[in-house]
């Protein structure tokens, strides 16, 4: 698949009339029959479009392909409100359902094994994968599939650990979305889709992705935004690859104490008391991890479920210990002492989150900016934390002229030092497509300030 960057987004229709501007017509200027809008442009020969959905609903390589070259081709020609001229609801629907069934059934933290056998039927260990792990793509469809294709797609040598931030800010959110739903469906056990922050009800009402389903899909907008939601609280917490590399959105999280009060006569149901409101903080474990509710729209920042909001909301930060994440409401600040001690204890070599783009970092004292798609946050005796971000020239839509014109990245780890990341840089696709923004950029709060906890919904 080549990526046509070039090609000219579809011109808005003419104005209907003069008097859309206010002035009334005279006797000799009558009312014209209004022009029809010019044509949508027939898709080319190789593409078939409208998506169709397989009778026997397994999904090939020439499926995935069609998918990725109708979605970029529908977004520079067909505008939003006709996606489902592309991709029919019904399609959508079966997609959803398999990936949703798919993900559902896999761990709080999935296990990626790069030392499979040589064949299903054979035993015999085959040459070890490499792993390309993925930060922050929201939304940047033309971005990800660049990525896809600089990477190489994935396959049986090649695993893929996306790490989350799949939709909002960028204009194709669902787009992008389903693309990697799709890949997820076609080699489950080669690609890896982890939940960021923005997979909740509360960050996509605030920040474009319920605006953008309900434009593309009109009526029938809200059954496919809630079906969206339905599978982000499938999406699992966090991954460890080859036995030594932990990876999560946010990163690090606390141990949450629960201990039963005294049972009252005649009660099934014992009170729960969380010491969540203790000033000592302790670093949570693997098996805390496991045993998290994860399917929730909100992650908590408050009760006896913390562990789902710190995995997906939590920063390093170069003090040491941990402390509440004053700066964003919800989720830690962990320093070195902590990457060191999560480390030692799980005999890991690395840790892998994303969750800061170059407007984070900027406000952010002591760590590096987020120019390159990357930062290298701690280094410790066991191994080292990094932050991947693999949005360039984001967010897609600024409220200032200067734009931060950062590079994306992804890493790539590969046999047999999985724990030696190599980091891979690249510029935004451009131009990109002209498309209006599904959020008020100018005016919304960032996700990395103090967020009004108070209008996030729980489960």
């Amino acid at each position: 698949m080549t990526l046509q960057a070039d090609s000219a987004p579809v011109p808005p229709p003419p104005p209907d009339s003069a008097a859309t501007n206010g002035i009334s017509p005279t006797a000799e200027e009558a009312p014209q029959p209004l022009s029809p809008p010019p044509p949508h442009p027939t898709p080319p020969p190789e593409l078939r479009v409208p998506i169709w959905w397989p009778e026997d609903g397994n999904l090939s390589m020439d499926w995935v392909d069609n998918l990725m070259r109708c979605f970029d081709w529908s977004s520079r020609n067909v505008p939003p409100s006709e996606l489902p001229s592309v991709l029919p609801v019904g399609v959508f629907d079966s997609l959803i359902l398999v990936a949703s069934k798919m993900l559902h059934k896999e761990p709080n933290c999935v296990t990626v094994d790069p030392f499979r056998p040589s064949s299903d039927d054979d035993n015999t260990p085959s040459a070890a994968s490499s792993v390309v792990v993925v930060g922050d793509v929201h939304g940047q469809l033309h971005d990800l599939l660049f990525l896809l294709q600089d990477a190489g797609f994935p396959s049986r040598d090649r695993i893929f650990v996306f790490n989350g931030d799949y939709v909002d800010r960028g204009a194709w959110g669902l787009e992008t979305f389903l693309l990697l739903l799709a890949w997820k469906v076609f080699m489950p056990h080669n690609i890896y889709l982890l939940r960021g922050n923005h997979e909740s009800k509360y960050c996509t009402s605030v920040y474009g992705f319920e605006k953008e389903v309900m434009v593309k899909y009109g009526d029938k907008g809200k059954h496919v935004y809630r079906k969206c939601l339905g599978c982000f609280e499938g999406l699992p917490l966090a991954s460890i690859i080859a036995g030594c590399v932990y990876t999560a959105h946010g990163g690090l999280f606390r141990s949450v104490t629960v201990t039963p009060s005294k049972r009252f006569k005649g009660k099934k149901n014992r009170k729960i008391n969380v010491n969540h409101e203790s000033k000592i903080l302790s670093l949570g474990s693997l098996e805390e991890l496991s045993k998290a509710r994860r399917s929730v729209l909100d992650p908590p920042w408050e009760g006896p479920n913390l562990i789902p909001g710190d995995v997906l909301w939590s920063d390093p930060s170069k003090n040491p210990g941990l402390a509440p994440n004053k700066e964003r409401g919800i989720g830690l600040m962990w320093g070195p002492d902590c990457t060191e001690e999560f480390l030692k204890k799980y005999q890991l070599k690395l840790i892998i989150r994303s969750h800061e783009g170059p407007d984070a970092r900027e406000k952010r004292d002591g760590l590096e900016g987020m120019d390159e798609g990357y930062t290298i946050d701690h280094v410790v005796d066991s191994g080292k934390l990094v932050t991947v971000f693999s949005a360039p020239d984001y967010p897609q839509f600024q409220a200032t002229q200067e734009r931060y014109n950062n590079k994306g990245a992804y890493v790539v780890l590969q046999p047999p030092n999985f724990e030696n990341p190599i980091f891979h840089g690249f510029s935004a696709v451009t131009p990109r497509p002209k498309v209006n923004p599904y959020y008020d950029y100018k005016e919304v709060i960032d996700s990395d300030e103090e967020l009004d906890l108070a209008s996030m919904v729980t489960s």
